[in-house]
């Protein structure tokens, strides 16, 4: 578990140096069906939760700016990693490469750990944006001083890896701040 904390702030860090800001705040998502402190979804129809105590929202601040990072992972080494740049509250957030300058970003992981040989173990991540398409949104329906809840579905490639995609669907989060 200690690892994949490294591996998932490895991933934020990344993210926060590379991208700029962008959103767009034009309504509020739908209601979030996520149970208090968690992140669900469905992976390609597989269904995803992760752990209260693994998940978490933060936002932010940088300077004139504000970015929302939720971080969510459940026991078999999956997780969810969501940035948006230039966060300013309620409404939708695109994922699109347009413009590589402010892009809002959304990863999904999965580290298979082989516990007989730790390093073999493998981590395969299916970012997206991955091109200057839409590929996806994060709705934010509800910001209170402790906790953040939304809604987001996208379609992310394994960039880095086997070029597959998965489909992510149905996600819903309603998180502590």
């Amino acid at each position: 578990m200690r690892d994949l904390k490294k591996i998932m702030l490895f991933l934020l860090v990344g993210i926060l140096l590379t991208f700029e800001s962008c959103s767009n705040n034009d309504d509020t998502g739908g209601a979030s069906n996520a149970p208090s402190g968690t992140l669900t979804a469905k992976i390609d129809g597989t269904s995803f939760q992760s752990m209260e105590i693994s998940s978490s929202a933060t936002i932010v601040d940088v300077g004139v700016n504000k970015n929302l990072v939720i971080i969510a992972s459940n026991s078999d080494g999956n997780a969810f990693a969501i940035t948006i740049f230039g966060y300013t509250g309620e409404g939708t957030y695109k994922l699109t490469g347009a413009d590589l300058a402010v892009t809002n970003t959304s990863s999904y992981t999965e580290t298979d750990v082989n516990l007989s040989n730790p390093t073999a173990s493998t981590t395969e991540i299916w970012q997206a944006p991955y091109d200057n398409t839409e590929v996806g949104s994060v709705s934010i329906s509800e910001e209170t001083d402790t906790k953040v809840i939304g809604t987001f579905s996208f379609t992310g490639k394994n960039v880095n890896g086997d070029g597959s995609v998965k489909s992510i669907t149905d996600g819903s989060f309603n998180l502590s701040k």
